[in-house]
Formats: C-alpha cells, structure tokens, sequence
C-alpha cells in the first residue's frame, strides 16, 4: 500500500513537472532588435549623370534637351565644342542617381548606387554612369559615383514595331559603385548622453527597456515616452562600451492588440493579445445560378410563321447546408477564435469580413489595421 502511494506521489510530481517545462515561456528579445540609436542611420545621397554606351537605347536629344545641354557641357570640360553642332546620339541618357551613406562611413570605402533613367531612353542595359557627384541635403558632395550599370532586365524589339521586355530597362544599380568622399562627422564615442527609439512605442516596452538597463547599471537609463529611452554612460565607460554592454540585455516587448488585414491578397495577421467578448458567428454561402438554355420555337403548319430562337431561363439558389452557429465565451483567447472559424470552414477572405463584422459588434477586443 506504502508502495502504491509513493509510486502514484512520484507519478504526480512528474506530471507536475512536465507541465511545468511544458509551459510556454515569454518571448524576449536583445534591445538591439527593438530600437535604433540615435544619430546611427542611412543619409541619402542624390546626383545628376549621364549613362553612355547604350545600343541606340538612349534619349532622343530633340525631346531630352537636358541630355544634349549635359553633353555639350560635358564636352566642352574635355576640351571639345560642340555648341554649334547637331548632336543626334542614340547612345546616351541623363540618369538621376541615388545611394545611401551608411553610419560611420569611412573616407574610401565602396557603396552601391541606384540609376535611373530621365528622358525617354529605353534601356540602360550595358551602359556606362560618367562621374557623377552625389550630395546630401546639406548640398556637400559625400561621394563620387562611376561604373557600368546593371539592370537584370531583357528587352527586345522587332522591325514590326513589336516589342517584349522583363523587368525594367531603364533603372539599374552598380555594385559597389560609389567611393565615400566625406565622412558625416557623427562623434559618438565621445557622448554622455544618449536616446534609443523604439521601432514599436509601447509604455510597457519602454520601461521595461529601462529597468532592465538600471537593474545592471542602476541611473543610467530613464524611459522618457513610449518611443524614446534616455542613457547616461556610466563614469569610466565611453558610450560605445557603454552601447555594447546593454544592447544584448533580454526585454520582453509588450503592444497593443491588433488584427492587420490584407483584403487584395486575403492576408489575416492576429497577434497573441487579440480577445473577443461574448459572441455568436455564423457563416453560410448563398449561390444564386441563372443558366440561359436557348430553344428552337416552330410556326404550326400554314400559319406562315417563322422559326425562332427563343431562350429559356433556368434559376436556382443554393445555400450551403452543414454550417454551425459557433459562439465565443468572453475573454476567448486567439486559439478559441481560430478554432472556431476554422470550424465553421471559413476562407481567408470570409475571415476578413467576419472580423470586420465582430469589431462593428464591439465584441473584437483590438485594433483593426487594413493594408
């Protein structure tokens, strides 16, 4: 007997442990993966150019004067007049071009830049961008762009005029394309204070971003709205150690509930938090089918009449049978919701209209985020 209830304790306290590590433990994530630092960001960087060497691809300089004045301009720096001369090359176009300088860029290193076209060229494939200054919204120029351009596109042509191409011709990148010319001059090492921003503002987010920052260095951080969260390096810590001591510190992000649709592709995306209140959902298709059978109508012998095509309409409705009304309890969590609707059998783009319908009823305990 001894026995026997020792062995069915044993039993209990192993069931209680599997349920114990069965229980799904809260996701958290490095404050590194839910802000960004301030001042560590792209600037955009933007220059006007000409792509030469196309195979009569180019702009037509009678509807692109842009291109001819950059040409003759171009030109006339390499010691060659043209201003009196009838330009009618098929093999170049005027390009906008566009980078992003990356954070802490240093002078001589390579980035990638965009081409596209401005006039009315029809390719840029094999091309090649001149040198071309691209400038930041300061107006200075932070680096200088040349290469050949890439569009990863096919376009062919026949002497019928017809004509089929995959992809777009007329924009392209060069791969490393572009030498950094100037630095931005953000100074971070040398800061006391700092602000993080959070990629999704919550209150709960951004405190806990804090504590979890004062629980290993205490007074250094303070959660300032639901974005921002101030940092103090402590004293004999620059800030760049002080950034790489807490950027892999563990928070568990909080939000608000919501339901994010996308009615084109029927897309539903329901967070974990989503509630519904007491209510009751029914869903059934109703198919109405007008089928149009045309018939031969005959005159009765001598009447003098004539044979007519006449239709006949046929019109049936159909209403799905077999489809339950199923209802939520209040507080029914995102699984009960799921599997109630997949119960009813319910499609994507039925789900859609059911959620919509729930949340005009006050019973859909979230926000509803159309795409």
């Amino acid at each position: 007997m001894r026995r026997s209830l020792f062995s069915s304790v044993l039993a209990g306290l192993a069931l209680a442990a599997m349920t114990v590590v069965a229980a799904p433990a809260a996701a958290k994530s490095r404050i590194k993966d839910i802000v960004a630092v301030e001042g560590v960001r792209d600037n955009h960087l933007i220059g006007y150019g000409i792509v030469t060497g196309l195979n009569g691809t180019g702009d037509s300089l009678r509807n692109a004067p842009m291109t001819k004045q950059s040409m003759e301009a171009l030109l006339e720096r390499q010691g060659v007049n043209v201003r009196d001369a009838n330009l009618n090359a098929k093999n170049s176009a005027a390009v906008m071009v566009t980078a992003k300088l990356p954070p802490f860029a240093a002078t001589g290193s390579k980035i990638d830049v965009s081409v596209s076209a401005m006039g009315d060229a029809k390719s840029l494939q094999g091309g090649t961008l001149l040198v071309t200054a691209l400038q930041g919204a300061d107006g200075q120029t932070y680096a200088v762009a040349q290469g050949q351009v890439q569009t990863g596109a096919v376009s062919a042509g026949g002497a019928s005029g017809s004509s089929i191409s995959r992809g777009v011709p007329t924009a392209g990148r060069i791969a490393a394309g572009a030498d950094v010319e100037r630095e931005t001059g953000f100074q971070m090492v040398a800061m006391s204070e700092l602000r993080l921003s959070l990629r999704n503002p919550d209150f709960t987010t951004s405190r806990r971003i804090a504590d979890a920052i004062n629980s290993k260095f205490p007074g250094c951080a303070q959660a300032q709205n639901p974005t921002i969260v101030a940092i103090r390096s402590p004293a004999g810590m620059d800030m760049i150690s002080f950034v790489t001591a807490i950027e892999n510190l563990e928070v568990e992000p909080d939000g608000p509930a919501k339901v994010i649709i996308d009615e084109v592709n029927g897309v539903v995306v329901m967070g974990d938090d989503v509630r519904i209140s007491q209510v009751a959902i029914a869903q059934g298709n109703l198919t109405i089918s007008v089928q149009e059978t045309p018939a031969v109508s005959q005159p009765a012998p001598f009447s003098q009449g004539r044979t007519a095509v006449v239709p006949q309409s046929a019109i049936s409705i159909d209403e799905e049978k077999g489809k339950k009304l199923i209802t939520l309890g209040g507080g029914a969590s995102l699984k009960s919701l799921v599997g109630g609707l997949n119960a009813l059998g319910v499609t994507p783009r039925d789900m859609i209209t059911i959620l919509q319908a729930v949340k005009a009823a006050g019973a859909l305990q979230a926000d509803i985020e159309v795409m």
